[in-house]
């Protein structure tokens, strides 16, 4: 019996996969601590993020937000896509969520499969 255990526990531990500090250039940790853009870390990792646009791109949903986190904004498009935004610096939209904002961000559109397939960057939403 405790052989049972034993190997159940070593299943859950195994199973539970924490996410990466790192994607490639970008210091995900980094990242997904500035919630919003608001204390500019994201602005500062923008090359870094910019390097790693080709490995982004055929990512679940899923996939993206456990590397970069929830996003900021999540906008429904036609024909069942979606985009996955994230501000790049402060703006009102830190002051109260929901603002409309045009502060600088990336989107990441989500095809209706679920799968990232563009990676544009602008100031407020698509």
């Amino acid at each position: 019996m405790k052989f049972f255990y034993a190997a159940f526990a070593v299943m859950l531990v195994s199973g539970c996969s924490s996410t990466p500090d790192q994607f490639g250039k970008l210091d995900i940790k980094k990242w997904r601590g500035d919630r919003g853009g608001c204390y500019g870390i994201r602005a500062k990792l923008e090359s870094d993020f910019r390097a790693e646009i080709q490995n982004l791109k055929g990512k679940s949903a899923n996939e993206i937000g456990e590397l970069l986190g929830r996003p900021d904004v999540n906008q429904i498009a036609d024909r069942n896509q979606k985009f996955y935004i994230y501000f790049l610096e402060k703006g009102p939209q830190c002051d109260q969520a929901g603002t409309k904002s045009n502060s600088r961000s990336v989107a990441i559109r989500m095809s209706a499969i679920g799968l990232a397939t563009e990676v544009t960057f602008q100031n407020g939403i698509p």
